[in-house]
């Protein structure tokens, strides 16, 4: 869809839609430019307000994963014109609304559509230094690559949505997805990192896909790294996968090589199509375990699940081991 736009021309668009970052951004002076976003989507989850939460914490993302400060959002959401749908709505928002202000974000606006199904989100603005962008463009050999959340998602929604996950399973899912990226993104600016990006649609696969081929890159994988959500891999086992997770297995197959140790399961689960994911960090490696241990100080998430390369010669710019 978005290869439909027009080449942008305009000298202070430092960032558009042309390498898959995760937002745009437009220099206003020589030391300020605004990031900006937009994300919405169907419910993830039964809770309305933890919907809202979720669907808050999904669209900030992007503007930390770019090393941006989110400074305002606006409400974007469809939803039933049905009286007995008003006090849902109410909830979802109080959970965008109450994630906002964990963040230091502003609401001031938004607009909504009468749809027959709920879509709820936020488009966000922030503000970066132009010189400061962490874009795909920036890996490099030597990079060790940082994950700042489980993956499985996908799989979890879709278990949930059949009614095969256990309360402790939903409860750890939706709270990783309605947590913040906001600590994360700071302690990678305070270390120095190469760049970084946000795990979504795309899955793991994807987004690092997308940075490694606009870095000119390759990585190497470790599947066995990768950390998943309790009850993931045996819904996966079983064939509960999302439809957008098969179609990430299509469409980025042909850049991956697979070791024979890979299983089917860790396929799904690397292209599984995430919702307000974590970050796969890209870092020097000598900065690597500063990286690791300051996150973990402060309860983050981070795993050393591979390493970039140079540039890939055969078109495979993930290989994957077990």
């Amino acid at each position: 869809m978005l290869g439909q736009l027009p080449v942008t021309t305009d000298k202070n668009v430092l960032i558009d839609s042309s390498n898959a970052d995760d937002a745009g951004v437009y220099r206003i002076t020589d030391d300020i430019a605004v990031v900006m976003t937009t994300d919405f989507f169907t419910p993830v989850v039964d809770d309305p307000y933890w919907y809202g939460a979720i669907a808050a914490a999904n669209a900030l993302s992007d503007i930390y994963a770019m090393g941006g400060r989110p400074l305002t959002a606006l409400n974007v959401a469809m939803f039933p014109d049905k009286a007995e749908f008003f006090p849902l709505l109410k909830k979802i928002m109080q959970g965008g609304i109450d994630k906002m202000a964990e963040a230091g974000v502003s609401i001031i606006g938004g607009h909504t559509v009468k749809d027959n199904e709920p879509k709820f989100g936020f488009s966000v603005m922030g503000l970066i230094h132009p010189d400061r962008i962490l874009d795909n463009t920036k890996a490099r050999p030597g990079d060790a690559l940082i994950l700042t959340k489980k993956i499985g998602t996908g799989v979890i929604s879709t278990g949930v949505k059949a009614g095969r996950c256990s309360e402790a399973v939903v409860k750890e899912f939706m709270i990783s997805m309605a947590t913040l990226n906001k600590r994360a993104g700071e302690i990678m600016l305070e270390t120095g990192v190469s760049t970084a990006t946000d795990i979504t649609g795309f899955g793991l696969i994807g987004h690092l896909y997308e940075v490694l081929s606009a870095s000119g890159c390759r990585a190497r994988l470790y599947a066995s790294r990768v950390p998943v959500f309790s009850g993931a891999e045996d819904l996966a086992e079983t064939g509960i996968v999302p439809l957008g997770t098969r179609d990430n297995m299509k469409s980025f197959d042909g850049y991956i090589e697979w070791s024979r140790g890979v299983t089917e399961v860790d396929r799904i689960l690397m292209n599984d199509a995430q919702t307000s994911g974590g970050f796969v960090i890209f870092v020097p490696g000598e900065r690597k375990d500063a990286l690791v241990a300051a996150l973990r100080k402060e309860g983050v998430l981070a795993a050393h699940i591979g390493d970039v390369m140079d540039k890939a010669t055969d078109g495979k710019l993930i290989y994957v081991d077990r």
